[in-house]
Protein backbone atom coordinates (compact mmCIF):
# COMPACT_ATOMS: atom_id res chain seq x y z
CA UNK A 1 0.00 0.00 0.00
CA UNK A 2 1.84 3.06 -1.30
CA UNK A 3 0.08 5.54 0.98
CA UNK A 4 -0.03 3.33 4.08
CA UNK A 5 0.43 5.15 7.37
CA UNK A 6 0.90 1.96 9.40
CA UNK A 7 3.88 0.83 7.32
CA UNK A 8 5.85 4.02 8.04
CA UNK A 9 8.25 4.34 10.96
CA UNK A 10 7.74 6.96 13.68
CA UNK A 11 9.77 9.69 11.97
CA UNK A 12 8.16 9.09 8.60
CA UNK A 13 4.70 9.19 10.16
CA UNK A 14 5.41 12.53 11.85
CA UNK A 15 6.64 14.21 8.66
CA UNK A 16 4.01 12.58 6.42
CA UNK A 17 1.09 14.41 8.06
CA UNK A 18 2.50 17.95 8.09
CA UNK A 19 2.84 20.44 5.25
CA UNK A 20 5.90 19.84 3.10
CA UNK A 21 8.87 21.85 4.34
CA UNK A 22 7.19 22.96 7.57
CA UNK A 23 8.70 20.36 9.89
CA UNK A 24 11.52 20.73 12.37
CA UNK A 25 12.51 17.87 14.65
CA UNK A 26 13.22 18.71 18.27
CA UNK A 27 16.16 16.96 19.99
CA UNK A 28 16.90 14.90 16.90
CA UNK A 29 19.18 11.82 16.84
CA UNK A 30 22.30 13.98 16.46
CA UNK A 31 21.94 14.83 20.15
CA UNK A 32 22.36 11.12 20.90
CA UNK A 33 19.94 11.21 23.83
CA UNK A 34 20.13 7.51 24.56
CA UNK A 35 18.66 6.00 27.70
CA UNK A 36 21.38 5.42 30.32
CA UNK A 37 19.42 2.47 31.72
CA UNK A 38 19.50 0.05 28.78
CA UNK A 39 23.17 -0.67 28.10
CA UNK A 40 23.77 -1.93 31.69
CA UNK A 41 21.16 -4.58 30.85
CA UNK A 42 22.81 -5.52 27.56
CA UNK A 43 20.15 -3.75 25.48
CA UNK A 44 21.17 -1.63 22.49
CA UNK A 45 19.74 1.90 22.91
CA UNK A 46 18.44 4.27 20.23
CA UNK A 47 19.73 7.81 19.75
CA UNK A 48 16.19 9.24 19.91
CA UNK A 49 15.02 6.78 22.59
CA UNK A 50 12.07 5.81 20.45
CA UNK A 51 10.24 9.16 20.46
CA UNK A 52 10.21 11.64 17.58
CA UNK A 53 9.11 15.25 18.26
CA UNK A 54 8.30 17.47 15.30
CA UNK A 55 7.01 21.04 15.14
CA UNK A 56 5.24 21.85 11.91
CA UNK A 57 1.96 22.81 10.29
CA UNK A 58 -1.14 21.00 9.08
CA UNK A 59 -2.99 23.34 6.75
CA UNK A 60 -2.81 26.65 8.66
CA UNK A 61 -2.54 25.09 12.10
CA UNK A 62 0.68 24.87 14.10
CA UNK A 63 1.15 21.40 15.51
CA UNK A 64 3.46 19.44 17.80
CA UNK A 65 3.73 15.84 16.64
CA UNK A 66 4.73 13.24 19.24
CA UNK A 67 5.40 10.02 17.39
CA UNK A 68 6.29 6.83 19.28
CA UNK A 69 8.32 4.12 17.55
CA UNK A 70 6.70 0.75 18.17
CA UNK A 71 9.66 -1.15 16.77
CA UNK A 72 11.97 0.05 19.55
CA UNK A 73 11.28 -1.74 22.83
CA UNK A 74 7.63 -2.10 21.88
CA UNK A 75 7.12 1.64 21.98
CA UNK A 76 7.64 1.59 25.75
CA UNK A 77 8.08 4.88 27.60
CA UNK A 78 11.24 5.29 29.69
CA UNK A 79 12.92 8.20 31.41
CA UNK A 80 14.45 9.90 28.35
CA UNK A 81 11.52 9.37 25.98
CA UNK A 82 9.11 10.47 28.69
CA UNK A 83 11.12 13.60 29.45
CA UNK A 84 11.15 14.52 25.77
CA UNK A 85 7.37 14.30 25.62
CA UNK A 86 6.72 16.12 28.90
CA UNK A 87 9.14 18.98 28.22
CA UNK A 88 7.72 19.55 24.72
CA UNK A 89 4.16 19.58 26.07
CA UNK A 90 5.18 22.12 28.72
CA UNK A 91 6.44 24.40 25.96
CA UNK A 92 3.23 23.91 23.97
CA UNK A 93 1.18 24.72 27.07
CA UNK A 94 3.11 27.94 27.61
CA UNK A 95 2.44 29.00 24.00
CA UNK A 96 -1.25 28.18 24.28
CA UNK A 97 -1.53 30.15 27.51
CA UNK A 98 0.29 33.24 26.27
CA UNK A 99 -0.01 33.43 22.46
CA UNK A 100 -2.95 34.01 20.15
CA UNK A 101 -1.67 31.42 17.67
CA UNK A 102 -2.24 27.99 19.19
CA UNK A 103 -0.16 24.81 18.97
CA UNK A 104 -2.12 21.57 18.69
CA UNK A 105 -0.50 18.46 20.23
CA UNK A 106 -0.92 15.29 18.16
CA UNK A 107 0.16 11.91 19.53
CA UNK A 108 0.93 8.99 17.24
CA UNK A 109 0.53 6.06 19.62
CA UNK A 110 2.37 2.86 18.78
CA UNK A 111 3.16 1.81 22.31
CA UNK A 112 3.01 -0.96 24.86
CA UNK A 113 2.97 1.58 27.69
CA UNK A 114 5.70 1.53 30.34
CA UNK A 115 9.11 0.35 29.16
CA UNK A 116 9.53 -2.55 31.55
CA UNK A 117 13.34 -2.27 31.41
CA UNK A 118 12.93 1.12 33.11
CA UNK A 119 9.71 0.27 34.92
CA UNK A 120 9.29 2.93 37.60
CA UNK A 121 10.77 5.66 35.40
CA UNK A 122 8.11 4.77 32.87
CA UNK A 123 5.32 5.10 35.42
CA UNK A 124 6.62 8.47 36.59
CA UNK A 125 6.98 9.74 33.03
CA UNK A 126 3.52 8.62 31.97
CA UNK A 127 1.91 10.27 34.99
CA UNK A 128 3.76 13.49 34.17
CA UNK A 129 2.70 13.55 30.52
CA UNK A 130 -0.89 12.75 31.56
CA UNK A 131 -0.77 15.82 33.77
CA UNK A 132 0.25 17.92 30.77
CA UNK A 133 -2.57 16.53 28.62
CA UNK A 134 -5.12 17.48 31.26
CA UNK A 135 -3.66 21.01 31.41
CA UNK A 136 -3.53 21.43 27.63
CA UNK A 137 -7.15 20.39 27.09
CA UNK A 138 -8.25 23.66 28.68
CA UNK A 139 -6.87 25.46 25.62
CA UNK A 140 -6.78 23.11 22.62
CA UNK A 141 -7.92 19.61 21.71
CA UNK A 142 -5.25 16.96 22.26
CA UNK A 143 -5.56 14.48 19.42
CA UNK A 144 -4.45 10.85 19.44
CA UNK A 145 -3.75 8.64 16.41
CA UNK A 146 -3.48 4.86 16.86
CA UNK A 147 -2.01 3.44 13.62
CA UNK A 148 -1.96 -0.24 14.48
CA UNK A 149 1.41 -2.00 14.42
CA UNK A 150 1.58 -2.24 18.21
CA UNK A 151 -1.55 -0.34 19.23
CA UNK A 152 -1.89 1.47 22.55
CA UNK A 153 -1.51 -0.57 25.71
CA UNK A 154 -0.66 -0.24 29.38
CA UNK A 155 -0.26 3.21 30.87
CA UNK A 156 -0.46 4.74 27.41
CA UNK A 157 -3.96 3.33 26.91
CA UNK A 158 -4.90 5.32 30.02
CA UNK A 159 -3.23 8.32 28.38
CA UNK A 160 -5.13 7.74 25.13
CA UNK A 161 -8.43 7.71 27.04
CA UNK A 162 -7.62 11.19 28.39
CA UNK A 163 -7.17 12.68 24.94
CA UNK A 164 -9.80 14.96 23.46
CA UNK A 165 -10.31 12.92 20.30
CA UNK A 166 -9.00 9.51 19.27
CA UNK A 167 -8.54 8.45 15.66
CA UNK A 168 -7.58 4.90 14.66
CA UNK A 169 -7.15 2.64 11.69
CA UNK A 170 -8.96 -0.71 11.71
CA UNK A 171 -5.60 -2.40 12.31
CA UNK A 172 -5.18 -1.10 15.87
CA UNK A 173 -5.90 -2.46 19.33
CA UNK A 174 -6.36 -0.53 22.58
CA UNK A 175 -6.30 -2.10 26.03
CA UNK A 176 -4.84 -1.62 29.47
CA UNK A 177 -3.60 -5.18 29.83
CA UNK A 178 -2.19 -7.08 26.90
CA UNK A 179 -3.59 -10.57 26.20
CA UNK A 180 -0.44 -12.30 27.45
CA UNK A 181 -0.50 -10.34 30.71
CA UNK A 182 -4.16 -11.16 31.40
CA UNK A 183 -3.46 -14.82 30.71
CA UNK A 184 -0.40 -14.76 32.99
CA UNK A 185 -2.20 -13.01 35.87
CA UNK A 186 -5.71 -14.49 35.61
CA UNK A 187 -5.25 -17.76 33.71
CA UNK A 188 -5.98 -19.03 30.23
CA UNK A 189 -9.64 -19.69 31.08
CA UNK A 190 -10.06 -15.97 31.73
CA UNK A 191 -8.32 -14.89 28.53
CA UNK A 192 -6.64 -17.13 25.95
CA UNK A 193 -3.92 -14.99 24.40
CA UNK A 194 -3.55 -17.43 21.50
CA UNK A 195 -7.19 -16.93 20.41
CA UNK A 196 -6.81 -14.16 17.85
CA UNK A 197 -10.54 -13.84 17.25
CA UNK A 198 -11.06 -13.29 20.97
CA UNK A 199 -8.26 -10.73 21.08
CA UNK A 200 -9.50 -8.69 18.12
CA UNK A 201 -13.20 -8.94 19.00
CA UNK A 202 -12.43 -7.68 22.49
CA UNK A 203 -9.61 -5.17 22.00
CA UNK A 204 -9.73 -4.34 18.29
CA UNK A 205 -10.50 -0.89 16.91
CA UNK A 206 -13.82 -1.87 15.32
CA UNK A 207 -15.21 -2.96 18.69
CA UNK A 208 -13.70 0.03 20.48
CA UNK A 209 -15.40 2.40 18.04
CA UNK A 210 -18.80 0.75 18.65
CA UNK A 211 -18.54 1.33 22.39
CA UNK A 212 -17.14 4.84 22.56
CA UNK A 213 -13.48 4.08 23.25
CA UNK A 214 -12.35 5.27 19.81
CA UNK A 215 -13.97 8.28 18.18
CA UNK A 216 -13.20 7.84 14.48
CA UNK A 217 -12.11 4.92 12.31
CA UNK A 218 -10.19 5.71 9.13
CA UNK A 219 -8.57 3.69 6.38
CA UNK A 220 -4.82 3.13 6.52
CA UNK A 221 -4.06 6.08 4.24
CA UNK A 222 -1.92 9.10 5.07
CA UNK A 223 -4.39 11.39 3.34
CA UNK A 224 -7.27 10.11 5.48
CA UNK A 225 -5.26 10.58 8.67
CA UNK A 226 -4.47 14.18 7.68
CA UNK A 227 -8.11 14.91 6.85
CA UNK A 228 -9.31 13.48 10.17
CA UNK A 229 -6.75 15.51 12.16
CA UNK A 230 -7.59 18.72 10.28
CA UNK A 231 -11.30 18.22 10.88
CA UNK A 232 -10.77 17.50 14.58
CA UNK A 233 -8.78 20.72 14.97
CA UNK A 234 -11.24 22.82 12.98
CA UNK A 235 -14.23 21.44 14.91
CA UNK A 236 -12.37 21.69 18.25
CA UNK A 237 -13.45 18.15 18.98
CA UNK A 238 -13.44 17.02 22.59
CA UNK A 239 -15.61 14.03 23.48
CA UNK A 240 -14.89 14.46 27.23
CA UNK A 241 -14.60 10.70 27.57
CA UNK A 242 -13.31 10.88 31.14
CA UNK A 243 -16.43 12.75 32.28
CA UNK A 244 -18.77 9.77 31.76
CA UNK A 245 -18.55 8.30 35.25
CA UNK A 246 -22.30 8.07 35.78
CA UNK A 247 -22.79 6.40 32.39
CA UNK A 248 -20.32 3.66 33.23
CA UNK A 249 -21.37 3.24 36.85
CA UNK A 250 -24.93 2.79 35.61
CA UNK A 251 -23.71 0.38 32.96
CA UNK A 252 -21.86 -1.75 35.52
CA UNK A 253 -25.05 -2.15 37.54
CA UNK A 254 -26.63 -3.93 34.55
CA UNK A 255 -23.85 -6.49 34.11
CA UNK A 256 -23.61 -9.73 36.09
CA UNK A 257 -19.88 -10.21 36.52
CA UNK A 258 -20.18 -13.81 37.66
CA UNK A 259 -21.78 -14.83 34.36
CA UNK A 260 -20.34 -14.97 30.86
CA UNK A 261 -20.66 -11.91 28.65
CA UNK A 262 -20.27 -11.98 24.87
CA UNK A 263 -19.25 -8.98 22.81
CA UNK A 264 -22.73 -8.85 21.23
CA UNK A 265 -24.39 -8.98 24.65
CA UNK A 266 -22.20 -6.18 25.92
CA UNK A 267 -22.95 -3.97 22.90
CA UNK A 268 -26.68 -4.46 23.53
CA UNK A 269 -26.34 -3.48 27.21
CA UNK A 270 -24.12 -0.53 26.29
CA UNK A 271 -26.60 0.86 23.73
CA UNK A 272 -29.60 0.43 26.07
CA UNK A 273 -27.86 1.96 29.10
CA UNK A 274 -29.79 4.61 31.02
CA UNK A 275 -27.71 7.03 33.07
CA UNK A 276 -28.43 7.40 36.77
CA UNK A 277 -26.59 9.92 38.95
CA UNK A 278 -24.40 8.36 41.63
CA UNK A 279 -23.64 9.91 45.01
CA UNK A 280 -21.02 8.50 47.36
CA UNK A 281 -21.39 9.47 51.03
CA UNK A 282 -18.43 9.44 53.38
CA UNK A 283 -17.39 6.21 55.05
CA UNK A 284 -18.91 5.41 58.43
CA UNK A 285 -18.39 2.78 61.11
CA UNK A 286 -20.12 -0.43 60.08
CA UNK A 287 -20.88 -3.91 61.39
CA UNK A 288 -19.76 -5.99 58.43
CA UNK A 289 -16.68 -8.16 58.93
CA UNK A 290 -14.10 -6.91 56.45
CA UNK A 291 -10.70 -8.05 55.21
CA UNK A 292 -7.89 -6.01 56.66
CA UNK A 293 -5.22 -4.32 54.57
CA UNK A 294 -2.55 -1.72 55.05
CA UNK A 295 -4.68 0.80 53.18
CA UNK A 296 -7.66 0.14 55.44
CA UNK A 297 -5.54 0.24 58.61
CA UNK A 298 -4.10 3.65 57.75
CA UNK A 299 -7.42 5.08 56.55
CA UNK A 300 -9.02 4.15 59.84
CA UNK A 301 -6.08 5.39 61.92
CA UNK A 302 -5.89 8.76 60.16
CA UNK A 303 -9.65 9.38 60.09
CA UNK A 304 -10.59 7.77 63.41
CA UNK A 305 -13.34 5.74 61.73
CA UNK A 306 -13.33 2.18 63.04
CA UNK A 307 -14.35 -0.66 60.73
CA UNK A 308 -14.92 1.91 57.98
CA UNK A 309 -17.52 1.02 55.36
CA UNK A 310 -19.18 2.74 52.40
CA UNK A 311 -21.77 2.04 49.73
CA UNK A 312 -18.93 1.08 47.36
CA UNK A 313 -17.16 -1.35 49.63
CA UNK A 314 -13.76 -1.06 47.96
CA UNK A 315 -13.55 2.75 48.07
CA UNK A 316 -13.41 4.67 51.33
CA UNK A 317 -13.40 8.45 51.65
CA UNK A 318 -13.93 10.86 54.52
CA UNK A 319 -13.30 14.50 55.38
CA UNK A 320 -11.48 14.62 58.70
CA UNK A 321 -9.11 17.15 60.29
CA UNK A 322 -9.65 19.52 57.33
CA UNK A 323 -8.38 16.91 54.86
CA UNK A 324 -10.10 14.52 52.47
CA UNK A 325 -8.80 10.95 52.78
CA UNK A 326 -9.34 8.38 50.00
CA UNK A 327 -8.36 4.70 50.05
CA UNK A 328 -8.96 1.60 47.95
CA UNK A 329 -9.44 -1.53 50.05
CA UNK A 330 -10.07 -5.26 49.50
CA UNK A 331 -13.47 -6.92 49.53
CA UNK A 332 -13.42 -10.72 49.37
CA UNK A 333 -17.14 -10.83 48.52
CA UNK A 334 -16.94 -8.31 45.70
CA UNK A 335 -19.25 -9.16 42.82
CA UNK A 336 -16.46 -7.92 40.55
CA UNK A 337 -14.53 -11.18 40.66
CA UNK A 338 -11.20 -9.69 39.58
CA UNK A 339 -11.31 -6.98 42.24
CA UNK A 340 -11.24 -8.65 45.62
CA UNK A 341 -7.74 -7.92 46.93
CA UNK A 342 -7.47 -4.15 46.66
CA UNK A 343 -6.99 -3.88 42.90
CA UNK A 344 -8.23 -0.83 41.00
CA UNK A 345 -11.04 -1.96 38.74
CA UNK A 346 -13.86 -0.46 36.72
CA UNK A 347 -16.00 0.58 39.68
CA UNK A 348 -13.09 1.94 41.71
CA UNK A 349 -11.77 4.29 39.03
CA UNK A 350 -15.14 5.80 38.15
CA UNK A 351 -16.14 6.08 41.82
CA UNK A 352 -12.97 7.96 42.74
CA UNK A 353 -13.49 10.29 39.78
CA UNK A 354 -16.98 11.15 41.04
CA UNK A 355 -15.75 11.72 44.60
CA UNK A 356 -12.85 13.96 43.57
CA UNK A 357 -14.89 15.99 41.09
CA UNK A 358 -17.49 16.67 43.79
CA UNK A 359 -14.68 17.92 46.04
CA UNK A 360 -13.55 20.25 43.24
CA UNK A 361 -17.11 21.54 42.77
CA UNK A 362 -17.74 21.98 46.49
CA UNK A 363 -14.52 23.97 46.94
CA UNK A 364 -14.78 25.93 43.70
CA UNK A 365 -15.34 29.29 45.38
CA UNK A 366 -13.03 28.65 48.32
CA UNK A 367 -9.72 30.50 48.44
CA UNK A 368 -8.20 27.62 50.38
CA UNK A 369 -8.89 24.25 48.74
CA UNK A 370 -9.03 21.18 50.95
CA UNK A 371 -6.01 18.84 50.76
CA UNK A 372 -6.69 15.39 49.31
CA UNK A 373 -4.74 12.53 50.89
CA UNK A 374 -4.43 9.37 48.79
CA UNK A 375 -3.73 6.33 50.94
CA UNK A 376 -1.97 4.01 48.52
CA UNK A 377 -2.15 0.25 48.85
CA UNK A 378 -2.95 -1.04 45.37
CA UNK A 379 -1.47 -4.40 44.27
CA UNK A 380 -2.35 -3.66 40.62
CA UNK A 381 -5.22 -2.95 38.31
CA UNK A 382 -7.80 -5.69 37.68
CA UNK A 383 -6.96 -8.35 35.10
CA UNK A 384 -10.02 -9.72 33.34
CA UNK A 385 -11.86 -10.22 30.06
CA UNK A 386 -14.89 -8.16 31.08
CA UNK A 387 -12.68 -5.38 32.43
CA UNK A 388 -10.91 -5.07 29.07
CA UNK A 389 -14.09 -5.37 27.02
CA UNK A 390 -15.79 -2.57 28.95
CA UNK A 391 -12.66 -0.40 29.08
CA UNK A 392 -10.81 -0.50 32.38
CA UNK A 393 -8.23 1.89 30.91
CA UNK A 394 -10.95 4.55 30.76
CA UNK A 395 -11.88 3.95 34.40
CA UNK A 396 -8.27 4.49 35.48
CA UNK A 397 -8.02 7.54 33.21
CA UNK A 398 -11.10 9.06 34.85
CA UNK A 399 -9.54 8.66 38.30
CA UNK A 400 -6.10 9.96 37.31
CA UNK A 401 -7.56 12.92 35.46
CA UNK A 402 -9.79 13.86 38.39
CA UNK A 403 -6.76 13.95 40.71
CA UNK A 404 -4.83 16.01 38.13
CA UNK A 405 -7.70 18.50 37.81
CA UNK A 406 -7.93 18.83 41.58
CA UNK A 407 -4.21 19.54 41.84
CA UNK A 408 -4.29 22.01 38.96
CA UNK A 409 -7.06 24.10 40.54
CA UNK A 410 -5.18 24.31 43.83
CA UNK A 411 -5.98 21.26 45.96
CA UNK A 412 -2.80 19.91 47.55
CA UNK A 413 -2.80 16.23 46.53
CA UNK A 414 -0.59 14.07 48.75
CA UNK A 415 0.02 10.35 48.20
CA UNK A 416 0.91 8.25 51.23
CA UNK A 417 2.33 4.87 50.23
CA UNK A 418 1.61 2.42 53.04
CA UNK A 419 1.30 -0.71 50.92
CA UNK A 420 1.89 -1.86 47.38
CA UNK A 421 1.91 0.67 44.54
CA UNK A 422 1.84 -1.27 41.33
CA UNK A 423 1.19 -0.56 37.65
CA UNK A 424 -2.04 1.07 36.45
CA UNK A 425 -3.40 1.01 39.97
CA UNK A 426 -0.66 3.42 41.02
CA UNK A 427 -1.22 5.62 37.96
CA UNK A 428 -4.91 5.87 38.85
CA UNK A 429 -4.44 6.33 42.58
CA UNK A 430 -1.18 7.94 43.63
CA UNK A 431 1.03 9.23 40.84
CA UNK A 432 -0.92 12.43 40.15
CA UNK A 433 0.07 13.72 43.59
CA UNK A 434 2.04 16.92 44.18
CA UNK A 435 4.05 15.08 46.84
CA UNK A 436 4.58 11.40 47.57
CA UNK A 437 5.33 10.12 51.07
CA UNK A 438 6.33 6.49 51.63
CA UNK A 439 6.91 4.29 54.62
CA UNK A 440 10.37 2.70 54.74
CA UNK A 441 8.88 -0.78 55.00
CA UNK A 442 10.39 -3.86 53.34
CA UNK A 443 6.92 -5.34 52.75
CA UNK A 444 6.02 -2.60 50.24
CA UNK A 445 6.21 -3.45 46.54
CA UNK A 446 6.37 -0.67 43.94
CA UNK A 447 6.63 -1.51 40.25
CA UNK A 448 5.03 -1.53 36.81
CA UNK A 449 4.18 -5.24 36.59
CA UNK A 450 4.49 -8.49 38.53
CA UNK A 451 7.77 -10.35 38.10
CA UNK A 452 6.14 -13.27 36.27
CA UNK A 453 4.39 -11.04 33.73
CA UNK A 454 7.40 -8.73 33.29
CA UNK A 455 9.62 -11.74 32.63
CA UNK A 456 7.17 -13.09 30.05
CA UNK A 457 6.81 -9.78 28.19
CA UNK A 458 10.55 -9.02 28.16
CA UNK A 459 11.40 -12.66 27.31
CA UNK A 460 13.56 -13.14 30.39
CA UNK A 461 13.49 -15.54 33.27
CA UNK A 462 12.51 -14.21 36.68
CA UNK A 463 16.12 -14.79 37.77
CA UNK A 464 17.40 -12.66 34.87
CA UNK A 465 14.87 -9.97 35.75
CA UNK A 466 16.05 -9.91 39.36
CA UNK A 467 19.67 -9.71 38.22
CA UNK A 468 18.84 -6.65 36.07
CA UNK A 469 17.41 -4.83 39.09
CA UNK A 470 20.89 -4.81 40.62
CA UNK A 471 22.05 -2.45 37.84
CA UNK A 472 18.90 -0.37 37.32
CA UNK A 473 17.13 0.81 40.52
CA UNK A 474 14.03 1.74 38.52
CA UNK A 475 13.46 -1.95 37.80
CA UNK A 476 13.60 -2.98 41.45
CA UNK A 477 10.46 -3.90 43.35
CA UNK A 478 11.30 -2.44 46.77
CA UNK A 479 10.64 1.02 48.18
CA UNK A 480 14.30 1.52 49.15
CA UNK A 481 15.45 1.46 45.51
CA UNK A 482 12.46 3.61 44.55
CA UNK A 483 13.75 6.28 46.93
CA UNK A 484 16.86 6.60 44.71
CA UNK A 485 14.73 7.96 41.83
CA UNK A 486 13.98 11.19 43.67
CA UNK A 487 10.21 10.85 43.41
CA UNK A 488 9.56 10.88 47.16
CA UNK A 489 9.00 13.99 49.23
CA UNK A 490 9.49 12.08 52.46
CA UNK A 491 10.73 8.59 53.38
CA UNK A 492 9.35 7.72 56.80
CA UNK A 493 11.53 5.32 58.72
CA UNK A 494 10.73 3.18 61.77
CA UNK A 495 6.98 3.11 61.14
CA UNK A 496 5.31 -0.23 60.43
CA UNK A 497 2.80 -0.41 57.61
CA UNK A 498 0.85 -3.26 59.26
CA UNK A 499 1.16 -2.34 62.93
CA UNK A 500 1.48 1.43 63.32
CA UNK A 501 1.89 2.78 66.84
CA UNK A 502 0.38 6.03 68.08
CA UNK A 503 3.82 7.57 67.77
CA UNK A 504 4.11 6.33 64.20
CA UNK A 505 0.70 7.70 63.24
CA UNK A 506 1.61 11.11 64.70
CA UNK A 507 4.89 11.04 62.81
CA UNK A 508 3.13 10.36 59.50
CA UNK A 509 0.47 12.99 60.20
CA UNK A 510 3.20 15.60 60.67
CA UNK A 511 4.81 14.51 57.38
CA UNK A 512 1.46 14.97 55.62
CA UNK A 513 1.07 18.46 57.09
CA UNK A 514 4.61 19.36 56.02
CA UNK A 515 3.92 18.09 52.49
CA UNK A 516 0.78 20.21 52.29
CA UNK A 517 2.72 23.31 53.35
CA UNK A 518 5.41 22.48 50.77
CA UNK A 519 2.76 22.45 48.05
CA UNK A 520 1.19 25.70 49.22
CA UNK A 521 4.61 27.36 49.27
CA UNK A 522 5.88 25.99 45.96
CA UNK A 523 2.96 25.72 43.55
CA UNK A 524 0.66 23.14 41.97
CA UNK A 525 3.02 21.31 39.64
CA UNK A 526 4.91 18.03 39.78
CA UNK A 527 8.38 19.55 39.31
CA UNK A 528 9.49 18.55 42.80
CA UNK A 529 10.19 15.08 41.41
CA UNK A 530 13.20 16.28 39.43
CA UNK A 531 14.15 19.39 41.39
CA UNK A 532 15.04 17.82 44.74
CA UNK A 533 18.59 16.87 45.80
CA UNK A 534 18.24 13.12 45.14
CA UNK A 535 16.75 13.71 41.69
CA UNK A 536 19.54 16.13 40.79
CA UNK A 537 22.39 13.97 42.08
CA UNK A 538 21.29 10.63 40.68
CA UNK A 539 17.58 9.94 40.24
CA UNK A 540 16.51 12.15 37.34
CA UNK A 541 19.73 13.35 35.74
CA UNK A 542 18.65 12.19 32.29
CA UNK A 543 15.33 14.00 32.72
CA UNK A 544 17.09 17.21 33.74
CA UNK A 545 19.42 16.98 30.73
CA UNK A 546 16.49 16.58 28.33
CA UNK A 547 14.69 19.54 29.87
CA UNK A 548 17.79 21.71 29.31
CA UNK A 549 18.00 20.59 25.70
CA UNK A 550 14.32 21.40 25.14
CA UNK A 551 14.95 24.93 26.40
CA UNK A 552 17.53 25.31 23.63
CA UNK A 553 15.60 23.48 20.92
CA UNK A 554 12.10 24.88 21.22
Amino acid sequence: MNNSFVELNARQRAFSIINNGSGRELINPEFNTISPHLEPQGIVPESDDGVVLVRGEIANFQVLIISIEGLFQGGGIGEVSGAKIVSSLEKALHVNKTKKKKIYPIFILDTGGVRLQEANYGLLSISELQNMIVALKKYVPVIGIVPGRVGSFGGMSITAAMMSYLISTKKARIALNGPEVIEQEAGVREFDASDKNLVWNTLGARERAKTGLIDELVEDQVTEIIAAIKNAIEQKKDVKRTDREDFYLSLLENIEFKKSLSVAEYEKIYNANKVVEHIFPEAITGNEIVKNSRGRIWFEKLTGIKNAQSNVRTVLHAYKNQKEFIAIVPNENNTFCRVQNGEVGLQEGFTIAKIVKKIITDDKDQVSKRPIILIVDVPSQAYGYKEELIGIHLSLAASAEAYAKARQVGHPVIALIVGDAVSGGFLAHGLQANRIIALADKSITIQAMSKASAARITKRTVAQLEEATRHVPAMAYDIFNYKKLGALYSFVENVSSWNPTREGIDKVSKKIDAAIMSVLDNGRGMHFRYENSIAKSEGRQATINIRKLMEQEW
